[in-house]
């Protein structure tokens, strides 16, 4: 499979999801409550029926995983396979603020291979499919994150899903020498991690995959790493398709 021409041939309409979210928002969203209490809305489902039409077009021969439908999570032995969130941060997304992203992660022999995150408020798109190969594509111009130079600085900074910061997490953080940290909710924080913006992000065992696949392909390629609390490997494909504990790191902590 020819990543580079999957990956560059849905720009476009991960660029074109991001502009229907804000024009569904704007008109004014329907939310509803999910089994699991938590919210969806018609912006959710709009973009993530968009977003399948468009990844099936091109890779017709995987199937898709998303957060907002049940196809296909009961298959057993999943390999090579999509993980898609349309809106991560629906609750941001619902209440007009800016942290939601529109997420598709690719996967190949359980492995994150590529992955596109396109914060449409922000007007901030990233997007990867090897090493070497994670761009940031905002006000019309690309830029490759590798080029991004590493610095040394006396602040760590990392993010945060909670400003509680649980014991098992701080003491990664004393270990690291944190000394900043900042909530960010959505796939965002894989992001700005990548563009060297923040240094990482911490988290137990929460959320599920299509959470963190695409930010996970567009970190390891920009030099970062992705990995449990025991410095294992992440693979994604699990029955329940929940996730472990989790760190990010960029390059300038490796």
């Amino acid at each position: 499979m020819n990543l580079k021409y999957v990956i560059e041939n849905l720009i476009e309409s991960f660029l074109t999801a991001g502009d229907l979210s804000l024009q569904l928002r704007e008109k004014g969203l329907k939310k509803t409550m999910k089994p699991d209490n938590t919210p969806v809305s018609n912006g959710d489902l709009e973009v993530n029926k968009f977003i399948l039409s468009k990844i099936s077009e091109i890779t017709p021969e995987l199937p898709i995983i998303s957060e907002e439908t049940t196809e296909n999570k009961d298959i057993s032995n999943l390999k090579n396979f999509w993980l898609v969130d349309p809106i991560d941060g629906t609750y941001d997304y619902i209440n007009n603020l800016e942290e939601f992203t529109i997420n598709a992660g690719l996967i190949i022999n359980n492995k994150p291979v590529a992955g596109l995150i396109n914060a449409p408020a922000k007007k901030r798109m990233f997007y990867s499919y090897e090493k070497g190969c994670a761009y940031e594509l905002s006000n019309g111009k690309t830029k490759n994150l590798n080029d991004i130079p590493t610095k040394k600085s006396e602040i760590v900074k990392f993010i945060s899903y909670s400003n509680k910061i649980k014991p098992e997490i701080q003491k990664i953080y004393d270990d690291l020498g944190v000394n900043e940290n900042v909530r960010m909710k959505s796939s965002l924080k894989f992001c700005v991690v990548a563009a060297g913006e923040y240094d990482g992000y911490v988290a137990e065992p929460r959320a599920y995959e299509w959470d963190i696949a695409a930010g996970h392909a567009i970190l390891e390629h920009s030099g970062g790493s992705v990995t449990n609390f025991d410095g294992d490997e992440i693979s994604y494909g699990k029955k329940d398709f929940k996730n472990p504990s989790i760190i990010l790191k960029n390059k300038n902590i490796l």
